[in-house]
């Protein structure tokens, strides 16, 4: 018998229906919003659609209260989530294989536990999240724009959006969907918040903002839920393209530019050149507090060396030259000067936790978001362990969630690693231990050691 390497999970489709709009024989396509692959032939989007509403209908009659998440085949999992009252999003990805061969038959071995319902269902959810972010939500563009309005807003963002997943690399990041806080002394961290409140004072349009270093939360005004969606859109997107962007620009002058500006400061949404009046640059619309009004904002960025501010301004009227003008001059030199300081206490802080870890570990905080890990590459976010480890992790986290309550979960794998989740005042902590000689007793007592040293604050050790 042989096999060969393994194929990846792969997006199948993904669509959006609405029951209501195509309630009579015959008038099924027009239950269906968005449907991607485009190019799939429209009896087969019927199809697929009928199918999940037989499904998420049928589950009904056993689970009124809880809606079915997810189908299992053996070669497509899809998963559902209700976005709205009566809008369902739904995404089907496809089980990896291998391709064997036995008495000199070829097969496919499908490799289900790859595909982790509590990751996939994370990353559907997150889809439906960051498109209530930049267009609203599906209800208020219907009642606002028409039905055609939505079609429309909806096949551009997802045209873009479904391109850039990377579903073969999804794993328990998606479910925590954590945010990255950059630890500082209380004076810094003090002149900061004062930096922002006086941004605020100073320019009523502006009516929130949020402070980051490198890729690190500092400060923010808006409500969590809006905050880790943001953080998400400005870390994996945002700033990795604007990033690119300025490595292609031609080098400027800094003599030059130092005199004219005296700091450091640019827009990295917003004019691309202050003395260019014509060029106000792009400037993406947010929409915040959703759940309860929705809050439309202009979304200017600005950075200075590797700090940077988000200002959320009033989204009736587009800010003039002017007044980008105005910014730049009074946020330039202070945030600059800020990025400096920061930057030695980050240097100093960087090189104090450069020391070799034996363990690897993942740690969330459900009450602020807070997200640490060591298990995956900071610039990529991949994995640095293997691929049935970080499941491993993701399936004690779906024990957790499904049990409700704090415990303790220890288990050695086939290659003698030990993986421990520890959960505890909605606190999680993940640790994996390489030990093969080490018995239950020793982990367990290594894990309170490494609580002790690193974690003192985040559980009540025995």
């Amino acid at each position: 018998m042989s096999s060969q390497q393994r194929t990846i999970t792969t997006l199948s489709n993904f669509f959006i229906y609405n029951s209501n709009f195509g309630p009579r024989e015959g008038e099924e396509e027009k239950k269906i919003i968005y449907y991607f692959p485009p190019n799939t032939p429209i009896d087969n989007q019927i199809k697929n659609v009928g199918l999940s509403e037989a499904v998420v209908k049928f589950t009904e009659t056993f689970s009124p209260k809880r809606p079915c998440e997810s189908l299992h085949t053996q070669k497509t999992r899809q998963q559902y989530i209700q976005a709205e009252k009566d809008f369902w999003v739904v995404m089907t990805v496809t089980i990896p294989y291998s391709e064997k061969t036995k008495d000199g038959q070829m097969y496919h071995e499908y490799h289900e536990e790859d595909v982790q319902d509590s990751v996939f269902q994370a990353v559907l959810a997150h889809a439906y999240k960051l498109f209530k972010l930049f267009m609203g939500t599906f209800t208020s563009i219907v009642e606002n724009n028409g039905l055609e309005q939505l079609k429309h807003r909806l096949g551009h963002f997802y045209s873009r959006y479904l391109a850039t997943l990377r579903l073969n690399m999804s794993d328990i990041l998606e479910i925590h969907n954590g945010i990255q806080f950059l630890p500082l002394d209380k004076n810094t961290y003090l002149r900061i918040q004062c930096f922002i409140n006086l941004i605020e004072a100073t320019f009523s349009q502006i009516k929130y903002a949020a402070f980051l270093y490198n890729d690190q939360l500092v400060w923010s005004g808006l409500e969590q839920d809006d905050m880790r969606i943001l953080y998400k859109y400005l870390t994996t997107s945002l700033f990795p393209s604007s990033l690119d962007t300025e490595l292609k620009e031609p080098p400027k002058n800094l003599a030059a530019s130092q005199s004219a500006a005296a700091h450091y400061g640019k827009f990295v949404t917003g004019p691309p050149d202050l003395n260019d009046a014509t060029k106000l640059g792009r400037v993406p619309k947010i929409y915040v507090n959703t759940d309860s009004q929705s809050d439309e904002f202009h979304l200017v960025v600005y950075r200075a060396l590797s700090a940077t501010v988000c200002l959320m301004v009033d989204g009736t009227t587009l800010p003039s030259i002017e007044w980008y003008r105005n910014i730049d001059s009074f946020i330039g030199p202070q945030l600059s000067s800020l990025a400096s300081d920061i930057s030695e206490q980050y240097n100093t802080r960087k090189t104090s936790s450069n020391s070799s870890q034996e363990f690897k570990f993942i740690y969330f905080n459900q009450m602020n978001l807070a997200q640490k890990t060591t298990v995956h590459n900071r610039k990529t976010a991949s994995a640095t362990i293997s691929p049935e480890i970080v499941r491993l992790i993701a399936d004690i986290n779906a024990d957790f969630t499904r049990s409700g309550e704090d415990g303790e979960t220890l288990m050695k794998t086939m290659s003698d690693c030990w993986v421990v989740g520890k959960k505890s005042d909605q606190r999680e902590f993940y640790v994996v231990i390489n030990q093969k000689n080490a018995n239950l007793i020793e982990i367990n007592e290594e894990v309170k050691r490494l609580c002790a040293a690193h974690f003192t604050n985040i559980f009540f050790l025995d």
